[in-house]
């Protein structure tokens, strides 16, 4: 009798390491999963970043090439005044705004900002880093990011 209970003694103890052991092995496999889990979820994430940019990357290719046609055409409605040319530059505009584009438009008698213009001229004047004539504007991204900067005459003080 006394060797019974021995006996189930050690079964009992042999199936609380075994309940243990398989304890332990479910908490490893559930902090592996949860660890998979995080993985993936960044995974996700990069790529759908890589997407957006490399979209961007795509629009700026078109963007750029499409800005000088969108130029003759607004030097042409500026002899021609035709409200055709009107409605074609109100259409690359609302294109360019739908991607996320602004338009840069400086006016004259504004100060000069290096970050979205860049001085072709500097003609004499009575205030400096003042913008003087506007001889094309710029286009820069919601985010900042400036595809073109806007080309000024920028005024400096006389001597």
């Amino acid at each position: 009798m006394n060797e019974n209970k021995e006996m189930k003694n050690k079964n009992q103890k042999v199936k609380t390491k075994t309940e243990e052991s398989v304890n332990e092995e479910a908490e490893l496999l559930k902090s592996q999963l949860l660890r998979t889990l995080a993985d993936y979820d960044n995974l996700v994430k990069r790529v759908e970043k890589e997407r957006e940019v490399l979209s961007k990357v795509a629009s700026l290719g078109v963007i750029t090439k499409l800005l000088p046609v969108l130029d003759n055409i607004e030097n042409a409605q500026i002899h021609l005044q035709d409200a055709g040319l009107a409605i074609c530059i109100g259409e690359f505009k609302k294109v360019f705004n739908e991607e996320g584009l602004i338009e840069i438009s400086p006016k004259v008698g504004e100060n000069f900002n290096e970050n979205t213009m860049e001085v072709v001229e500097v003609v004499d004047g009575k205030e400096d880093n003042i913008i003087s004539e506007v001889v094309l504007g710029g286009w820069k991204f919601s985010d900042g990011q400036v595809v073109r900067h806007a080309k000024v005459k920028v005024s400096k003080i006389e001597n």
